[in-house]
Parts: structure tokens; C-alpha cells; sequence
């Protein structure tokens, strides 16, 4: 299975705090494959998961991935989970 990657760097001025992860966590719940993000140190979570999100502690200028199995909605997911932490 392929895997698709997108590196964010996180724009939003509060960083990955309890609205923007629950959208995030709406946008993956839609996927029927799983999305996970990992952090630059390493620290990985189901994007499913609020509270594993949240505890993270994604910050504003902090590069994170995400990772989806490769579908034809695969490029537009990740589209949209980028645009709910790279805006300002």
C-alpha cells in the first residue's frame, strides 16, 4: 500500500488547540483508510483522536506530517487538513 505524505508547517497562531484538531479529527474521520501526523520529534497520533492530537502539543511554526494510504480522495484530504493549520 502506497502511502502519501504532506509536510505543514503550522500557521496558526495558537497552533493545534481543541477547534482546529476537532476539524482535523472530522476531516479524517471521513477517510475510510487511517491519517495519522507526526511530529519533528517524532511523536506520531491517529488524526481521529482529539485528546491523542491535542496531547502532542502542536505549536504555530512547528512542522508536522500527515500520512494517508493513496486513494482518489487522498490528494484532496490532505488539501484540507493542510488548510485548517497553515492559515493565519
Amino acid at each position: 500500500m502506497t502511502v502519501l505524505r504532506r509536510r505543514v508547517v503550522v500557521g496558526v497562531d495558537d497552533g493545534a488547540h481543541a477547534r482546529p484538531v476537532a476539524e482535523l479529527a472530522r476531516l479524517a474521520q471521513s477517510h475510510l483508510s487511517p491519517v495519522r501526523v507526526t511530529t519533528r520529534s517524532g511523536g506520531t497520533a491517529d488524526l481521529t483522536s482529539v485528546l491523542a492530537v491535542m496531547d502532542l502539543a502542536i505549536a504555530s511554526g512547528d512542522e508536522i506530517t500527515f500520512e494517508v494510504a493513496d486513494s482518489p480522495e487522498a490528494p484532496a484530504l490532505l488539501d484540507a487538513l493542510e488548510a485548517v493549520l497553515s492559515h493565519r
